[in-house]
C-alpha cells in the first residue's frame, strides 16, 4: 500500500475526526473520566487490575468486594470504560482464531473472524465490557462488506473525504481500490493543495478543485464527501433522526459524485426523521383528543413504516449468498464516537 501526502499536522487532523466526544458538548472537559480499567479474574478471585493511563493498580482496593461490575470498576477509578475477563479468555480467542483462519483470508476476513470470536466470549459471560457501545449490532459477513465496497467504490476507483475550515482545505483522505479489491493507495492533502489552483475561500465552490486534483492524481472518483470540519464532527455524534440527510439536503454536506447505494441509507435516515416527527404529532393528537385511540393508531402506523425502512436497508442477499442483516455504518460510527 502506498501512503503519501500527509504532514504530521494533516495526519493528526485525520485522527482527531475519530476522537470520542459528547454530542453538543464541550470539546475538552478536564473533569471527565479518562482511560480504561482492565480486570482479570479466575475462580472467583481478582488476579490483576490495570489502568491504561496509570498502570498496575492495587488489588486490595477492589478484591474485598469482588465480584463487581465493569461499570462500578470504572466509577471507582474515574475511568471512561472498563473490561472484566476471565483468565484464559483471550488465549481461547487466539487459539480458536489460529485454528479457523486460512492462508487465503484477507485482512477483512481475519478482522471479522476475530470480532466474532470476541463476541462469542462476551455472550458466554467470560468477557464483560462497559459501555458496550456496539451491543445489538450484528457483525457483517465478508460478503456484506465486499458488496458494500463494490457498491460504493468499484475496483479501480477511489473515494475521497475533503474537509474545509475558514475557507481553506483543512485535511483530506483519498483511498484508491485496486484490482485485487483492497485499498492500495492512500493520499493526503500535502501533495494536493498546490494542484488545486486559486481558491475562492468558499468550500461549496472549492470542493470541485479538490475533486479534480484527486482524480488527476489518484483516479476516477466514485464517492466524494465534502463539508466543513466542524459540521462533520457534529454529525458524527448527532443522535437526532435524519441528521445526515438534513445536512445533505441543505448542502452543509456535499456528496459528489454519490453512488446509488449511498442514496438508500440517506433516504432511510430521512425516513427516520419523518417517523420521529409523526410520532410527536401522534402524541399531541392523543392529548388533544382526550385519550382517544388516534395517537395509538398513528404510532402503530409509524411502527409499520419503520419496519418497511428496515427491510429496505437490508433487501437482497449478500454476494456470498448469506441472509441480509440490518447494518447501518452511520449508526456504528455514532455509537463508537459518542461519549
Amino acid at each position: 500500500m502506498r501512503f503519501e501526502g500527509f504532514t504530521q499536522s494533516d495526519w493528526s487532523r485525520v485522527l482527531a475526526l475519530f476522537r470520542p466526544r459528547a454530542a453538543g458538548g464541550k470539546e475538552r472537559d478536564p473533569e471527565r473520566p479518562r482511560g480504561g480499567i482492565i480486570a482479570v479474574h479466575s475462580e472467583g478471585r481478582l488476579r490483576k487490575l490495570l489502568h491504561t493511563q496509570v498502570g498496575r493498580l492495587r488489588l486490595d482496593d477492589v478484591a474485598p468486594v469482588w465480584p463487581i461490575s465493569p461499570q462500578e470498576l470504572a466509577r471507582r477509578h474515574h475511568a471512561s470504560w472498563a473490561v472484566s475477563m476471565e483468565a484464559g479468555a483471550l488465549e481461547n480467542v487466539m487459539e480458536r482464531f489460529g485454528a479457523r483462519v486460512t492462508r487465503s483470508d484477507d485482512f477483512t476476513a481475519q478482522a471479522l473472524l476475530f470480532l466474532s470470536l470476541i463476541r462469542e466470549e462476551m455472550l458466554a459471560q467470560r468477557i464483560h465490557l462497559d459501555p458496550a457501545r456496539l451491543s445489538g449490532i450484528p457483525i457483517p459477513s465478508k460478503g456484506v462488506v465486499a458488496g458494500t465496497l463494490d457498491a460504493l467504490c468499484p475496483r479501480g476507483n477511489s473515494m475521497l473525504i475533503g474537509l474545509f475550515d475558514a475557507g481553506e482545505l483543512w485535511t483530506c483522505v483519498a483511498l484508491r481500490r485496486g484490482s485485487s479489491g483492497a485499498f492500495d493507495w492512500i493520499v493526503g492533502p500535502d501533495e494536493i493543495r498546490r494542484d488545486m489552483g486559486l481558491l475562492a475561500s468558499d468550500w461549496r465552490r472549492d470542493y470541485r478543485h479538490l475533486a479534480r486534483a484527486i482524480e488527476r492524481k489518484v483516479g476516477k472518483l466514485s464517492l466524494g464527501v465534502f463539508a466543513e470540519m466542524a459540521t462533520v464532527r457534529a454529525l458524527e455524534v448527532d443522535p437526532s433522526p435524519g441528521a445526515w440527510a438534513r445536512a445533505v439536503a441543505i448542502r452543509d454536506v456535499i456528496l459528489s459524485p454519490v453512488p446509488v447505494a449511498l442514496a438508500i441509507p440517506l433516504g432511510i435516515d430521512a425516513g427516520r426523521a419523518g417517523i420521529s416527527a409523526l410520532i410527536g404529532v401522534a402524541e399531541r393528537a392523543q392529548g388533544l383528543a382526550g385519550g382517544s385511540s388516534l395517537g395509538g393508531m398513528l404510532r402503530s402506523a409509524m411502527t409499520q413504516i419503520a419496519s418497511i425502512a428496515g427491510v429496505s436497508a437490508t433487501s437482497g442477499e449478500a454476494p456470498d449468498g448469506s441472509a441480509p442483516r440490518d447494518f447501518h455504518p452511520l449508526e456504528i460510527l455514532r455509537r463508537l464516537l459518542s461519549r
